[in-house]
């Protein structure tokens, strides 16, 4: 059995919790007007949300946006209700959008994916009245939300996973990925038996060729947004190998990137000090990269 079996049997039975649910973080100073229950989109399965939290401090400038993607093995989660849990973000000066996705019981792939660059392209048509600046999205997910994080960042608007009701998503300018599985493909798996993921991407051939088309590690090339990732060297889920392979192909692309590996770290349950070092690392790795000042 590969390294990665393991990935694909506990994918099916555990849903990582978000950055924000799992761990406390501190409260930020900053005061923050909120728009909840925002309809983003209508396709068949229903309308999908999002909330828009806008520090006030904000007035009268184009703010960075933070786009939060729950994780939950494609199937399952919520996404934050609060922005608490991303008040370093806050006070760096980001809005913070929080988004629903459809999940693999509605709609199968690449439908959560087309809705992460929905919510981008509801970003840029809503820049002007909401103070937004669509030139600086950071996407930011856990476990299934970071690999739809990274998806979205490395898809190219002629492959038509921009839906025409969204417009044309901007491109992102930076990915935080919190332990995102980067390889989908059943050779890579080894045992071909995650019922999470097939009930995402589909069985038999056709479900085979969409993983290969769902795995972000196919899709790296120069020019690509930075990548900040974070890892557990004791994930029972998704391998710390997934990330390390993953920085290792950003790294021959030239694209700028950093691998955080947590000592002892397992799936979505960090040391509360250990987690907010780490959202000061991504802020830095965002100042350093110049998404922000």
């Amino acid at each position: 059995m590969s390294r990665f079996a393991t990935f694909s049997i506990a994918l099916s039975l555990l849903a990582a919790p978000s950055v924000a649910s799992a761990q406390s973080a501190p409260s930020s100073s900053a005061a923050v007007s909120s728009q909840r229950e925002i309809v983003y989109r209508t396709p068949e399965a229903g309308p999908l949300h999002l909330d828009l939290h806008r520090p006030n401090t904000a007035k009268g400038k184009r703010t960075p946006v933070l786009v939060v993607i729950h994780g939950g093995a494609w199937a399952r989660g919520e996404r934050p209700k609060g922005w608490t849990g991303y008040s370093r973000f806050v006070d760096a000066g980001f809005a913070v959008v929080s988004m629903q996705y459809r999940l693999s019981g509605q709609a199968r792939a690449p439908a959560a994916v087309e809705d992460v660059r929905c919510v981008m392209g509801w970003i840029a048509r809503s820049a002007e009245r909401e103070g937004l600046d669509p030139k600086r999205i950071v996407l930011m997910g856990t476990s299934a939300g970071a690999h739809l994080a990274l998806m979205a960042a490395t898809i190219d608007a002629s492959e038509g996973l921009d839906p025409t009701e969204c417009g044309p998503a901007p491109r992102a300018a930076a990915v935080i990925d919190f332990y995102g599985p980067t390889d989908l493909r059943p050779q890579s798996l080894g045992a071909w038996n995650s019922s999470s993921i097939g009930k995402w991407v589909g069985e038999g051939e056709a479900g085979a060729a969409m993983a290969a088309r769902m795995s972000p590690i196919t899709r790296i090339k120069p020019g690509q947004p930075p990548v900040f990732i974070v890892h557990g060297d004791a994930d029972p889920v998704v391998p710390v190998a997934a990330s390390i392979a993953l920085k290792a192909a950003l790294e021959r692309a030239k694209v700028p990137t950093e691998l955080h590996v947590v000592p002892g770290g397992v799936h979505g349950k960090f040391e509360p000090l250990v987690q907010d070092r780490l959202l000061a690392d991504a802020v830095t790795f965002l100042k350093r990269h110049r998404v922000i000042e």
